[in-house]
């Protein structure tokens, strides 16, 4: 089983979801170890900071590039900022590698075998008095071919080299997500991904 690494936790209180929230959208409440503890509304779960389960996807292409997404302004939160190829959440009942497949396709209209890297446990604030504070399921995958975007999630895509990625992270961290910042550090650490 992967490690649960707790890193750059922007707060010290930590909530569990209550077992009996109810909504269109849900996402998988958990533990500190991944545990599933319930389920919460997606909104709720981010404005209250609820801990919950995520996925990241980082695509890479032949060239050694790797694929950021510019998230659409209409989302509802961390519009129009840069982030890996794509986060989202699995449903209850569905596992992190369906979640991942599945969002990848929606988001991006990609179809990629993904590999399994880690889980990743993060919180950050990320505007407008919401939080993500997850238990985020890491994958890699290559690809090489056009995507599809679906406009009411992504505004474009490019590929760069990552050691490009890293200093314009550095030298503008206003233009990328919370989570990017802090998931890309770490895979580079862990030689999920290399500045090749």
């Amino acid at each position: 089983m992967a490690n649960i690494y707790k890193i750059r936790i922007f707060s010290s209180i930590l909530t569990f979801a209550p077992m009996n929230i109810t909504s269109e959208i849900q996402v998988v409440c958990v533990d500190l170890n991944d545990k599933e503890i319930g389920m919460a509304e997606k909104m709720e779960a981010h404005r209250l900071g609820l801990l919950h389960r995520a996925v990241s996807v980082f695509l890479f292409n032949n060239q050694n590039e790797m694929l950021i997404q510019k998230r659409a302004l209409s989302k509802y939160h961390s519009g129009g900022l840069w982030a890996n190829a794509c986060c989202s959440h699995p449903i209850p009942g569905e596992s992190s590698l369906m979640a991942a497949e599945r969002r990848l396709f929606e988001e991006l209209g990609i179809k990629a075998q993904l590999t399994f890297r880690d889980v990743f446990h993060y919180r950050a604030e990320v505007g407008r008095d919401l939080i993500e504070h997850e238990i985020d399921h890491l994958f890699t995958g290559f690809y090489d071919g056009p995507s599809r975007l679906d406009p009411d999630e992504v505004e474009e895509v490019k590929w760069m080299p990552v050691s490009e990625i890293i200093s314009d992270m550095a030298q503008n961290p206003e233009k990328y997500t919370a989570w990017f910042q802090i998931l890309l550090p770490f895979m580079l650490e862990k030689k999920y991904i290399d500045t090749f």
